[in-house]
């Protein structure tokens, strides 16, 4: 593992087409690789609108295969072109009538190194992904890649710390979190969570979310994408609120070694006395 990674994040604004989004992912892609990145993880559904708002059986359609679909053929000769590990999250159908919110995984070589998919599904109000997906049954793998142990927790997951906490536990030593984040039930939260996951687990947190007004999920979204080192702290700016973006930051593995050396939460943990945290 590389003792400083490069890595990137993609926040964009809906086009109003999935080919038009497609491509501007590919070109973001190739823009985060001409600054040196050697991985990049985009959005949440990244080639469609987020749908979540209404029950719209025709939205069925726009689900892929994993591995198969026409974003993962794209995407993995985009990461072979570029020598870029990629984290893509897509509407996967597993089988007709199955389906689940994912993100798959490809090596720097475009090899196909697995997927994650969401544990975790809201129903708050306005919020049917329950309605879209089944629940998430891959656990909580961790993802050995070019640039060392990555891991992946869906939007909503974010809320809770059992997975970040797993994800640690396998290893992961980056961990992004994809989504698809309202001003109108996340804005708080989006400044707390992922700084607090990545400072509990010792790990540097990459967490990316969508821009813009968009119809089908009744949500403004307001970007505001960025990595956290494993002290909590940020690294770098956050990206803006209001347009597409892309954030690249280098990050020091070295501190995360220094980190676990200074605070041994791993050495410290005492699973004999969490019984009650997974009691049904």
């Amino acid at each position: 593992m590389a003792e400083t990674i490069r890595a990137a994040l993609v926040q964009s604004r809906w086009t109003g087409d999935r080919q038009s989004m497609i491509d501007a992912a590919v070109g973001l892609a190739r823009a985060a690789a001409a600054h040196g990145a050697s991985v990049l993880c985009f959005q949440e559904l990244y080639s469609m609108p987020s749908f979540f708002g209404a029950e719209d059986p025709g939205r069925f359609a726009g689900a892929e295969r994993v591995p198969g679909g026409p974003s993962f053929e794209v995407m993995r000769d985009l990461a072979r072109e570029l020598s870029l590990v990629l984290v893509v999250p897509v509407f996967e159908q597993d089988q007709p009538g199955v389906h689940y919110n994912t993100a798959f995984v490809l090596d720097a070589d475009g090899r196909y190194l697995g997927k994650y998919r969401k544990t975790h599904l809201c129903a708050a109000p306005g919020i049917h992904e329950k309605y879209y997906f089944r629940p998430g049954n891959l656990g909580y793998p961790a993802f050995d890649t070019a640039v060392g142990r990555i891991g992946v927790y869906l939007g909503y997951d974010r809320h809770f710390p059992e997975g970040w906490r797993a994800l640690g536990l396998a290893g992961a030593t980056v961990v992004f979190n994809p989504a698809a984040a309202s001003q109108r039930l996340a804005g708080h939260l989006w400044r707390l969570e992922q700084p607090a996951a990545a400072a509990a687990n010792e790990y540097f947190v990459g967490t990316v979310n969508r821009v813009g007004a968009e119809p089908a999920s009744a949500a403004d979204f307001f970007g505001s994408s960025y990595f956290v080192d494993p002290r909590g702290e940020l690294v770098g700016a956050v990206a803006p609120t209001d347009k597409s973006a892309l954030v690249v930051r280098d990050l020091d593995m070295d501190l995360l070694v220094a980190v676990r050396e200074e605070l041994a939460f791993y050495r410290d943990r005492n699973p004999a006395a969490y019984g009650a945290l997974v009691a049904p």
